[in-house]
Formats: structure tokens, C-alpha cells, sequence
């Protein structure tokens, strides 16, 4: 079967190759993969050497925003032959920790975890690939080939639950929510948030693609500009981009008993001015919260998918913006300026 792998660090090595044949197992589910999304995190295996291939070998089955369907199911594993499935990213590590050990390996302790197709385990980039059907999630038909997004959703479903624990503390109310970066973990971030009957409103340097459209047809106002020049004052900031400027950008417009949920990671290193001791005597005086969020349990999957089968089905179609073969992988990396979700089209 073909597969798309790579030696992390090196882009001159991502092939689309033959790989052997998946050995027997009664234990899990074969599944024929259909479709697999790209992110910033591929980029950073690829280019930048993030991520590990597992012990012993050379190269990594990459790809970790999986859709495909099951050819084979063993009994009594709740799944049949032709259930459309998404594969969890991340498994718990060997000890287990005290949250791995109760289903929350997105917690881990120790950072023995393993990750498909990023940490120490081959990834969902192939023809075939095998999973547990414990680790197997069922994607609603309805959804068609936009099943594929449900792993990246499952990272704001996540960000949104502790969000809302964390509100829960007092008896206010949101109303307003602002979502900084119109990506597609940004745009989710917005459905979501729209979702929950929330006046959202996007923050984005670009003024010009299909995002502002996207925006806007969610019913969520979409701007550009200097944060500290936004009109509002949110309750709710789901922060999407990474960018350590915005991030302390944002702490001069939260007002009192507001949240911040920090999501994204940038590369490099951005050097700003920070009066500490005022971020500080904001965060108390104010009753404020910030804090970050990664990855995803399964009940975060679980909530993925709900949410998205609660979308309107053609505004997920237009975040699929481009489709390449298993042999575009490489050039597919690269976003547009067009472009919103790129997939590999593993069918092809």
C-alpha cells in the first residue's frame, strides 16, 4: 500500500512510497483511509524536526486529521464495515499517570505519551491503517467528507469545555466572545461559540480571501487591526494564533471576571515590553483567568462531532478549500491566499 512519510527535519525527504502491507490483527479496526488535513504541526515535523518517528526507525507516517472507513471490525467492538470513523491523535503513556489512567491522556503528567503520526507512533497518511476501537470515533454520516475536520474541531470543543468550567466559578454570563485568528481552529473556535447564542467576533490581519466571508456567514463580525482599537470588551477570548504581542495585546481590553484560552504556539522568538506587575494586579484585581489548552480526550472528539453535525453543511464544505493527491503532499504545506483547510485525497 502507498503511504506519505518523511525523516523529520528534512523536507527533501517527504515520499509517497510503498510501504508493507498491515499485518493481521483481530484486535483492531482496518480501516481504508479517505482523507487526511494538514496543519501547522505537519509543517513543523516536516521542516523544523517537531515530532519523532517511533524507536528504531528512521522515518515517520505522517498525518494526524484523519477520515476513513471501516473494512474490518472485530465483534463486538460497537463498529461495522462501512462506519465512517476519525482516529484520536494522542495514547497514554506506559505508566500511566493519574489523568491518563482515567481517559484524560490530553493532561499528561510525564509527557510519555505518544501522538499517530507525530510523537513516536506512524501517523494516518496511508491507504490502509489500523486502529483500536477504543481510539476510533463514529463521524456522522451527514457530515460526508467533512468528517475530516472533526480532529481539529476536537481542539476548540476542548478549549470551549474549560472555558465554560471555569465561567461556571461565578453566576455571570457571557455575552460576548472574541476569537483572535480566522485559521480553521479560529474558525471553529467562532461556530462554536455562535453555537452557544454568543455575540463572536473574529480578529484576523487578513482583509481580503474567503475568511471575512466565512465570518460573516456564521452570523460573527469579522475585523482587522490593532486589537487594543476593537470596539468591545469580551467576556470569552479563545486566542488561535500564538503570537506573544496579541497575547499580551488582549490583557489590556478583558474586563473583569473575563477568560482567556490560549490555543496556538508560533515559531520563533517575538521580544515585547511587558509591565508585569500591571498584568499581574489586573489578573487579581479583575478576577481574570488565562490559561492554555492542547489537544484533545475523547469526549472532546465526541463533542467535535456533534458540533459540526449542528453546522450548516455547506459553510464546512467552503473551509475545504484545496484537495491535492498523496503525491502533492509536500506542496500542499503551503497554504494560499486562497486557502483555509487543505486535504490529501488518499482515495486518489
Amino acid at each position: 500500500m502507498k503511504a506519505i512519510t518523511v525523516v523529520p527535519g528534512d523536507p527533501s525527504s517527504v515520499a509517497t512510497a510503498e510501504v508493507p502491507d498491515l499485518p493481521p490483527d483481530d484486535r483492531t479496526l482496518l480501516v481504508e483511509g479517505e482523507l487526511l488535513g494538514i496543519c501547522g504541526t505537519d509543517a513543523d515535523i516536516v521542516e523544523d524536526g517537531y515530532g519523532s518517528p517511533p524507536p528504531g526507525e528512521e522515518r515517520l507516517l505522517l498525518g494526524h486529521e484523519s477520515l476513513g472507513v471501516v473494512r474490518e471490525a472485530p465483534r463486538g467492538s460497537g463498529f461495522s464495515p462501512g462506519d465512517r470513523v476519525a482516529g484520536i491523535v494522542r495514547r497514554p503513556d506506559p505508566v500511566p499517570c493519574g489523568p491518563c489512567g482515567e481517559g484524560e491522556w490530553d493532561f499528561c503528567l510525564n509527557g510519555r505519551y505518544t501522538e499517530r503520526g507525530i510523537k513516536e507512533l506512524h501517523g494516518y497518511g496511508s491507504q490502509l491503517w489500523r486502529l483500536e476501537p477504543e481510539f476510533a470515533v463514529p463521524v456522522d454520516p451527514s457530515l460526508g467528507d467533512c468528517g475530516v475536520l472533526v480532529e481539529p474541531a476536537s481542539v476548540l470543543a476542548k478549549a470551549w469545555e474549560q472555558t465554560e468550567r471555569i465561567l461556571a466559578r461565578a453566576s455571570l454570563r457571557p455575552r460576548t466572545a472574541l476569537i483572535t485568528g480566522a485559521g480553521p481552529i479560529g474558525l471553529f473556535g467562532a461556530m462554536m461559540g455562535v453555537q452557544r447564542g454568543l455575540d463572536v467576533h473574529v480578529l484576523d490581519r487578513n482583509d481580503t480571501g474567503p475568511k471575512p466571508d466565512l465570518v460573516r456567514q456564521l452570523g460573527a463580525t469579522y475585523h482587522t487591526g490593532e486589537v487594543t482599537e476593537l470596539p468591545l470588551r469580551p467576556d470569552v477570548v479563545i486566542e488561535c494564533t500564538g503570537h506573544g504581542p496579541l497575547v499580551f495585546g488582549l490583557s489590556e481590553i478583558l474586563p473583569p471576571a473575563s477568560v482567556l484560552c490560549l490555543t496556538g504556539i508560533a515559531s520563533g522568538s517575538k521580544e515585547v515590553s511587558v509591565d508585569a506587575d500591571e498584568v499581574n494586579k489586573m489578573l487579581v484585581l479583575d478576577n481574570s483567568v488565562v490559561f492554555g489548552t492542547v489537544n484533545a480526550a475523547r469526549r472532546h472528539y465526541e463533542q467535535a462531532v456533534r458540533a459540526l453535525a449542528e453546522a450548516d453543511r455547506t459553510w464546512l464544505e467552503r473551509l475545504i478549500t484545496r484537495r491535492v493527491p498523496m503525491d502533492g503532499y509536500a506542496e500542499a504545506l503551503h497554504k494560499g491566499p486562497q486557502d483555509v483547510k487543505v486535504v490529501v485525497d488518499l482515495r486518489s
